[in-house]
């Protein structure tokens, strides 16, 4: 089975049909979480059950030693921004979706993930650049939309 390019798959996220944009979506989503294989996966989805758990600790020690093995896997990376950011660790999420975006420049969720950091540390500026970058990729994403509006509030 091959992968439909990726160049396609970018013009897709901005198609004026929803079904398409979500299909799309969710095949860039397969490739990043599918990068490395099952092995890649199968630690991701154990790190998902144990932050589930509550055993964020454990996690995180999870996702950084695939990330020392995997240095290049940039969902690993940012599974750990996610991570990082729900434990309200703003600047190691930070650190971390910006790695993904060196690896992976059309990452949009670790752009979007960028910009909730931002706003979270109350730099709404970057957060608002962060959100219009995801929009060149997601034109559609009204939540980034939404987002720019909360953060352009917080200007004033």
């Amino acid at each position: 089975m091959s992968q439909p390019p990726i160049d396609s798959l970018l013009k897709d996220l901005k198609s004026e049909d929803e079904d398409i944009r979500t299909q799309a979506t969710q095949e860039l989503w397969q490739i990043w979480f599918m990068q490395k294989g099952d092995y890649g996966l199968d630690l991701i989805r154990q790190s998902q059950t144990l932050l589930e758990q509550g055993e964020t600790r454990r996690a995180e020690d999870l996702l950084t030693e695939l990330i020392n093995d995997q240095p290049d896997f940039s969902e690993a990376w940012n599974r750990r921004a996610v991570l990082y950011y729900t434990l309200g660790k703003y600047q190691k999420s930070l650190k971390d979706c910006q790695h993904v975006i060196e690896l992976n420049p059309i990452h949009f969720g670790a752009i979007h993930g960028m910009g909730l950091c931002y706003a979270a540390l109350g730099d709404y500026m970057s957060a608002i650049k962060a959100f219009r970058r995801v929009l060149e990729l997601q034109p559609y994403a009204l939540i980034n939309q939404k987002l720019i509006l909360e953060c352009t509030a917080m200007l004033n």
